[in-house]
């Protein structure tokens, strides 16, 4: 039975972080893919995936760039693929949302509002970059508004209903979950809703506990039993988000994407020492791991017979 199962979904690299922040970020489709199914291996039913140049570690986004590390994961794992259509903050939303257009995988993110999206603080703590585009990107987001508009996120649902993938709905603010219960009110997105509220992002809701508590309530009374909650939480509030949530009987999402650490000043080897990390606190509350078809069950996904890779 999958009832009372927890999802973990690990995002395996992201675009936020860089390579000069950790030796351990995955950059090449091999260090993807591998990154991938280790993850797969340690307990995530879903991984959630971006690419990166594999010359200076820089997202990228056609879907050319997918296609190795899909093939190999789809080859060697039942692993749920979700693929991002939040990319980087810095394209637009006709060029985020083409590889899941096209590779039509059971998931694919969706951030539900615009907001500022403030990733400057890290400058403070890193100060030499291998890379250029490292520290221009984070400079840059000063002035960097993440645009996700009404039109935007139409745009992306009209485009990916039709091919049957589901959403990870990435909510940075009360405000995002209001966005999603009008397109659900329009008809647009369908139940069992998978809304991954977000904390601790400058610009978006912050990770202290009356803020968790505050976007599970407004959820309740908007969606009722009709989602499935999960979490994520930058940097040094990842475990704690997830340890709470889980308490509470949510789903949590961990990875290199959302912190680069395993503890205070201990750097994740790989993404599966992450799962590994929050595996240990989902089972020490008593509860199970889903497996990747349980969490197809649990979030009614079409199955990995109807993806495009």
């Amino acid at each position: 039975m999958a009832a009372g199962k927890v999802i973990i979904s690990c995002a395996i690299t992201g675009s936020i972080h860089t390579p000069s922040m950790s030796p351990y970020l995955p950059v090449t489709a091999q260090e993807i893919a591998e990154s991938a199914l280790g993850a797969a291996e340690a307990g995530a039913a879903i991984v959630h995936l971006h690419a990166r140049d594999p010359q200076n570690g820089k997202p990228v986004h056609t879907s050319e760039d997918f296609e190795p590390f899909l093939r190999v994961i789809k080859q060697s794992s039942n692993v749920v693929v979700n693929l991002t259509t939040g990319a980087s903050p810095y394209m637009p939303v006709e060029y985020r949302v083409k590889p899941a257009e096209v590779w039509k995988p059971e998931v694919a993110s969706l951030n539900m509002g615009s907001m500022n999206f403030g990733l400057f603080p890290m400058l403070k703590r890193y100060k030499e970059f291998k890379h250029p585009w490292e520290s221009e990107m984070l400079e840059a987001s000063h002035d960097l508004v993440f645009r996700n508009s009404f039109k935007d996120i139409r745009y992306a649902l009209e485009t990916l209903n039709v091919t049957g993938t589901r959403y990870e709905f990435e909510c940075y603010d009360t405000s995002h979950l209001y966005n999603l219960h009008y397109f659900w009110t329009e008809g647009l997105v369908q139940a069992p809703l998978f809304i991954q509220t977000c904390f601790g992002l400058l610009g978006g809701i912050g990770a202290h506990p009356d803020d968790v508590m505050h976007m599970k309530r407004t959820a309740d009374r908007l969606f009722g039993d009709n989602y499935r909650w999960s979490v994520l939480a930058a940097g040094a509030n990842q475990m704690k988000v997830a340890a709470m949530a889980t308490s509470m009987g949510g789903h949590v999402r961990v990875g290199l994407e959302d912190s680069l650490w395993l503890g205070r000043g201990e750097l994740a080897p790989n993404n599966a020492a992450q799962v590994t990390r929050v595996r240990q606190i989902i089972e020490g509350l008593g509860l199970e791991v889903a497996t990747p078809d349980e969490a197809r069950a649990i979030l009614s996904l079409k199955g990995a017979d109807s993806v495009g890779f």
